[in-house]
């Protein structure tokens, strides 16, 4: 498997910049694995693999929910670097997509720290954005919002684009090392 073209690249960072905004929005759903996972599919040119590996992490992801202060683990960021994981990964089996699912479970969980730093940066962006509204400035609590918003898609764009730059054979070499056990427990 080669490496993502520059066009592919592009499209795969501007889907992650969009599974972001909907982390939050919920407008359109580009979060959901069957969504992100399907459209980096499509941008590779590995659309079969997008919607198989995006129906093995939407059923996971089913049982994810923030319920009151507890926040749920991060179903954009799994899917994001799931879905590139498994093309550059270049094995589109069923083990394939089993050892991306695998993978995607530890990332859902470190995106939780990623969701954090943004969140307590957003803590700040809400007070600037209270003291323009004092003063009736309406144009910079619009840019306090926009910001936050740019900030959360930024979350999951950046960590997308390190793994873009990531060489497929390098991708495909440490997925060759993980141990049959290590596969086998990250899948169950």
């Amino acid at each position: 498997m080669s490496d993502i073209s520059i066009i592919s690249a592009v499209l795969v960072v501007v889907v992650a910049f969009l599974a972001g905004l909907e982390g939050i929005l919920d407008q359109f759903q580009f979060h959901q694995p069957i969504v992100a996972c399907t459209l980096i599919g499509l941008a590779t040119g590995n659309l079969e693999a997008g919607v198989m590996l995006g129906g093995s992490l939407q059923m996971i992801a089913l049982g994810w929910a923030n319920i009151g202060a507890a926040v749920a683990p991060d179903a954009a960021l799994a899917s994001v670097a799931a879905a590139i994981i498994l093309i550059k990964g270049g094995n589109f089996t069923t083990e394939g997509i089993a050892v991306a699912t695998a993978t995607a479970i530890p990332l859902a969980v470190a995106g939780l720290f990623l969701t954090m730093i943004v969140r307590t940066i957003s803590v700040g962006l809400v007070h600037t954005a209270d003291a323009a509204a004092k003063e009736g400035n309406i144009a910079a609590v619009e840019r306090a919002h926009y910001f936050a918003l740019v900030l959360q898609g930024l979350r999951i764009a950046i960590p997308a684009a390190f793994l873009i730059a990531i060489p497929a054979s390098a991708v495909q070499d440490a997925l060759k090392l993980m141990p049959d056990w290590l596969n086998g427990g990250m899948a169950v």
